[in-house]
């Protein structure tokens, strides 16, 4: 079996197919697949849900099952399947032979076969009432931080749900960069465009999608803010992440500053295009659109010339470091989510972990030793 990239016109999203061993596609896959589709979720999350739903169906054919006949009992054989299946990827996280998959990736294995029984359960083409990926509410990922209480409390209805069958998974903490590799990157720029784009990133907490499909009218310069709407029209397929339109306050001087000077001295005043950020210099390039794989080759390149290039070094890693500041300057929970537009408070705690210096701080101030330093 294998996934099939499908694109049929260079302006259209492309599709994805899983065929069988017979080279025929999976009818019962391409129904779901065009059901995401037409949830207008994104091309990368349908890729996502296509290769996890082809470890299942392997499975399926391996042991000579139907869907249909898939049931709770035969998820623990499923679990067990996937713990022997090669990587893909050479490194994983949390798996240091990088040879199987790692348990996120296992994880949304599980979670991806449970909204794929949920479709056929709807669509009425599963005969069983229940989805055989059993849930139970799960109470330790309800409670919150003492910073954060939700509006209703404990009257809302809505109840945290886990999956019996999941991988335990190791609590990791957010790795933002230090002032150091952030003043060296910095003094590394001589592009304006790059510097403003970097700027964004780390001041604002914007994702760098939403760089990218920044407009020259989402730039509010009295406000001292910019709008970052959401947008899937960008020429060379960037997309922003959330679906959450929202307003980036932009009060250190620095990020505003740097992309004022940008518009104003080094983008192509010749560009019909009303994209923020653009390819300069005098290619055959000029004026089009900054690609997602460009930005990230330049922050590659800068980061191996400083030598500070590390795996999880990317641009996404200063939108780790903005909201680490803005939770260790005492930001509240609630208001850190809004600000980077997570739809759940869940991706937001990532970054409310007590940091390696609070827990020195407040460990020498419990035994009187605060000031000896």
């Amino acid at each position: 079996m294998q996934v099939v990239r499908i694109q049929s016109d260079m302006n259209q999203d492309p599709s994805f197919v899983l065929l069988d061993n017979t080279g025929q596609p999976v009818s019962i896959v391409s129904a779901f697949l065009c059901y995401l589709s037409s949830r207008n979720c994104s091309p990368n999350t349908i890729r996502s849900y296509a290769y996890d739903l082809l470890h299942f169906m392997t499975f399926l054919h391996e042991h000579r099952l139907s869907y249909e006949a898939f049931t709770p009992a035969t998820s623990l054989s499923f679990l067990e399947y996937l713990g022997h299946v090669p990587s893909r990827r050479r490194v994983q996280q949390g798996n240091e032979s990088g040879q199987f998959l790692s348990a996120p990736t296992i994880n949304r294995i599980f979670a991806t076969v449970s909204s794929f029984y949920e479709y056929l359960i709807i669509s009425e083409q599963f005969t069983q009432r229940e989805n055989p990926i059993h849930m139970v509410e799960d109470h330790a990922t309800a409670r919150v931080s003492e910073r954060h209480r939700p509006f209703m409390g404990h009257a809302s209805r809505q109840r945290p749900m886990r999956r019996i069958v999941h991988v335990k998974t190791a609590e990791r903490l957010p790795r933002p960069m230090t002032e150091e590799q952030i003043t060296a990157l910095l003094h590394s720029l001589t592009c304006g465009r790059d510097r403003a784009m970097l700027w964004l990133m780390l001041q604002g907490g914007l994702r760098p999608g939403e760089v990218l499909n920044l407009h020259l009218d989402d730039i509010q310069y009295g406000r001292r803010r910019v709008i970052i709407r959401y947008r899937t029209d960008h020429p060379r397929g960037v997309r922003t992440k959330s679906r959450r339109e929202r307003m980036v306050d932009l009060r250190e001087p620095e990020a505003l500053q740097a992309l004022s000077n940008y518009v104003m001295y080094e983008r192509p005043r010749e560009a019909e295009s009303s994209l923020v950020f653009l390819v300069g210099g005098n290619g055959k390039h000029r004026c089009e659109p900054l690609s997602y794989h460009a930005l990230v080759k330049l922050f590659a390149r800068h980061c191996q010339r400083l030598g500070i290039r590390e795996p999880w070094v990317t641009p996404h890693a200063l939108r780790h470091t903005h909201a680490t500041r803005m939770w260790e300057g005492g930001m509240r929970e609630l208001s850190l989510q809004k600000r980077l537009g997570h739809a759940s408070p869940e991706s937001t705690r990532l970054y409310t972990q007590v940091s390696d210096e609070t827990v020195v701080m407040e460990y020498q101030r419990a035994i009187g030793q605060e000031d000896q330093n």
